[in-house]
C-alpha cells in the first residue's frame, strides 16, 4: 500500500470532483494531482533523494495537504512539525532526524528564519505563504509554476512514510517512524467503520501536523470526499465554518467539543450546523458528562471514539456510533474506548507482561499492522516499547468481558496516595458531573503522611459559581474517599497541547520542583 494510491483513482476516475475547499477556493482533484507532481519536481530539483526527511512547519492549508502527497511522489519522507513547540524543540526535532528542506507558511516565516540560522542539517527554507518571500528563502508557487510534473515514485509498503515527533514537554522529543502499510492502514480501518465515506466534506479543524488529522486526511483520499481546510481551531471558526461548508465529518478533542458548546450556548444558536453527520472524538478521555451534553445539542450527528497514539497510527480501538445509545449509556459502554479495530490484538498486562482477569486494571498494550516501526534513532526506547513484540502504551485500563477497553488514565499520571492508586480520568469524571464545572484536570500533589494526594485544577461554567467543600462533597457521593480530592483550585484556563490534551506537567511542576514523585 502507498499513501498517493487515492489519489492516483480519483485522478483516473474522478478528475473534476472537488479535492479541497479552502480560503473560498474549490480545487479539483485534477488541479491538486498536477501540484502535487510538480512540488514533487520541485523537491527532486532541490537535490531531496530516497528517503531524505523533508519538514512542513504550517498552520493548515491546501498546501499542508499538498505537502503530505508532493513528499511521498518524491520517494521522500514527511516531517510534521507540531508548531506549538519552541524553537529550540524544532530544531531539535529537524536535527535530530537530519531534515534537508523545511516549508514554512506566513504565519512561521520568522522561526524559520531562526530555524535556517541555527539548524545544522536544514539547507532549504521554502515560504509557502501568499506575501514577499524572506530573503534566503524560496517561493513555493514559484516552484510549482517553474518545475515538470513527474512521476510517482510510488513509495510503498513498510517503507518509511514519516516521522512523527511526540513529547517535548519532558526530555527530548521521540521521532515516532510510520510505515506507509501502517497509515494505510489505519486509513482503511476509518473506512470499514463508516467514516470518511465518499461525497463527505470533513473539516479539518484539528492541526494537520498531528497524526490523527493526517489519518483522517488520508481515508478521505481513499474514499474521494472533499477536505474543507480551516486554518486553525476556533470555537466560533469550527461553527461557522460547519455552516458555510455544509460540513457533515469532523475529528475533535473532547476539550474541543467543550468549547463549541460553551460557545453555541451563548452565541450559537443562529447558526446552521445541520449539516454535520458524524463527530469523530479523541486524543484524550472524554467525561461522560461532556459526551452527555454533546449528544443534547448535536442531535443531528453520529458520534464514534478513536483510541489510540502516535505509535499506533494512531488507533488501536474505536467505539462505534452504535454504542452511542440509551442502552449503553445505562450500560456504561457509551463511555469506554471500544472494542479493537480490525487485526489489531488488545490485551492488559500486569508489571510482568502477564494478562489481568478482566475488570481488573493494568497496562494497555497492543499487537498489528498499526504498530510503529520503532523510534528513531532510538534502539534502546524502541526495544522498551516494543518488548515482546506488543506497543506498550503507558495507558493504564481495564477490558471488560466483551471485549470493551476502559481507559482509566496515563500510568505516569496515576496518584499513588497512602499505598492506593488513584486513576486521574475516575476523578475527573465525577468532578465534570457537577453541574457548574466546565472541565478540570487532576494530578498528585507532595504529601508527608501519604506520599501524594489528590489535586483538582477546575475551571468553572461562565456565571456559575462552587466552592471547594462543595466539590468535594460533590465528589465523595460518586467515588471512595481516598479518591476524593483533598485540595481543589479554581482556574480561567488549562495549559493544554495543540490538540486540546492538558499538560498536567505543567500542572505539577510547581508542586514538585526540587522534589522526587513516588511514581515515574
Amino acid at each position: 500500500m502507498y499513501i498517493t494510491q487515492g489519489l492516483h483513482r480519483h485522478l483516473q476516475q474522478r478528475p473534476n470532483a472537488v479535492a479541497i475547499r479552502s480560503q473560498g477556493r474549490r480545487i479539483t482533484y485534477a488541479e491538486f494531482g498536477d501540484r502535487v507532481a510538480r512540488l514533487a519536481s520541485a523537491l527532486k530539483g532541490l537535490g531531496v533523494a530516497t528517503g531524505d526527511r523533508v519538514a512542513m512547519l504550517s498552520f493548515n492549508s491546501q498546501r499542508f495537504i499538498e505537502y503530505y502527497q508532493a513528499v511521498p511522489w518524491a520517494d521522500a519522507v514527511v516531517n510534521p512539525v507540531n508548531f506549538r513547540w519552541s524553537a529550540a524543540e524544532i530544531i531539535y526535532s529537524l536535527d535530530d532526524s537530519e531534515t534537508s528542506v523545511l516549508i514554512v507558511d506566513d504565519h512561521h516565516k520568522t522561526l524559520g528564519a531562526q530555524v535556517q540560522a541555527q539548524a545544522k542539517t536544514v539547507r532549504v527554507v521554502i515560504y509557502a505563504g501568499d506575501g514577499e518571500t524572506p530573503a534566503g528563502m524560496l517561493n513555493y508557487e514559484t516552484l510549482i509554476e517553474i518545475s515538470e510534473p513527474v512521476e510517482d515514485a510510488r513509495r510503498s509498503g513498510d517503507a518509511l512514510l514519516g516521522i512523527f515527533y511526540t513529547g517535548g514537554t519532558t526530555g527530548d522529543p521521540k521521532g515516532v517512524m510510520l510505515s506507509h502499510n501502517n497509515v494505510a492502514f489505519s486509513a482503511l480501518n476509518s473506512l470499514t467503520m463508516g467514516r470518511c465515506q465518499k461525497g463527505a466534506v470533513f473539516l479539518h479543524a484539528m492541526p494537520m501536523f498531528h497524526l490523527a488529522d493526517f489519518a483522517a486526511m488520508s481515508a478521505l483520499f481513499i474514499s474521494g470526499g472533499t477536505h474543507a481546510v480551516l486554518q486553525t481551531f476556533s470555537a466560533q471558526g469550527v461553527l461557522q465554518a460547519i455552516e458555510r461548508e455544509k460540513a457533515d465529518e469532523i475529528l475533535l478533542a473532547p476539550t474541543m467539543i467543550q468549547m463549541l458548546l460553551d460557545w453555541h450556548q451563548e452565541h450559537g444558536q443562529a447558526l446552521d450546523v445541520s449539516s454535520l453527520k458524524r463527530i469523530v472524538y479523541g486524543a484524550s478521555t472524554i467525561t461522560p458528562a461532556l459526551l452527555d451534553r454533546a449528544c443534547k445539542v448535536f442531535t443531528g450527528a453520529e458520534f464514534s471514539q478513536g483510541y489510540g497514539m502516535t505509535e499506533l497510527s494512531p488507533a488501536a480501538a474505536i467505539l462505534d456510533t452504535e454504542y452511542h445509545s440509551a442502552e449503553h449509556q445505562a450500560s456504561g459502554k457509551m463511555y469506554s474506548a471500544g472494542l479493537p479495530v480490525l487485526c489489531v490484538e488488545i490485551r492488559i498486562v500486569d508489571t510482568n507482561d502477564n494478562e489481568v482477569p478482566r475488570g481488573t486494571v493494568g497496562e494497555i498494550i497492543v499487537r498489528g499492522p498499526n504498530v510503529m516501526l520503532g523510534y528513531w534513532k532510538k534502539p534502546e526506547a524502541t526495544a522498551e516499547a516494543l518488548r515482546g513484540g506488543w506497543m506498550h502504551t503507558g495507558d493504564g485500563g481495564y477490558m471488560d468481558e466483551d471485549g470493551f477497553i476502559y481507559v482509566c488514565d496515563r500510568l505516569k499520571d496515576m496518584v499513588v496516595s497512602g499505598g492506593e492508586n488513584v486513576y486521574c480520568g475516575e476523578v475527573e469524571a465525577a468532578i465534570g458531573s457537577h453541574p457548574a464545572v466546565a472541565q478540570s484536570a487532576v494530578i498528585g500533589i507532595p504529601s508527608t503522611k501519604w506520599g501524594e494526594t489528590v489535586h483538582a485544577v477546575i475551571i468553572l461554567k461562565p456565571g456559575v459559581h462552587a466552592s471547594q467543600e462543595q466539590i468535594i462533597a460533590h465528589c465523595r457521593e460518586r467515588i471512595a474517599g481516598y479518591k476524593v480530592p483533598r485540595s481543589v483550585e479554581f482556574r480561567e484556563t488549562l495549559p493544554l497541547t495543540s490538540v486540546g490534551k492538558v499538560l498536567k506537567t505543567e500542572l505539577r511542576k510547581p508542586f514538585w520542583d526540587n522534589r522526587q514523585r513516588g511514581i515515574a
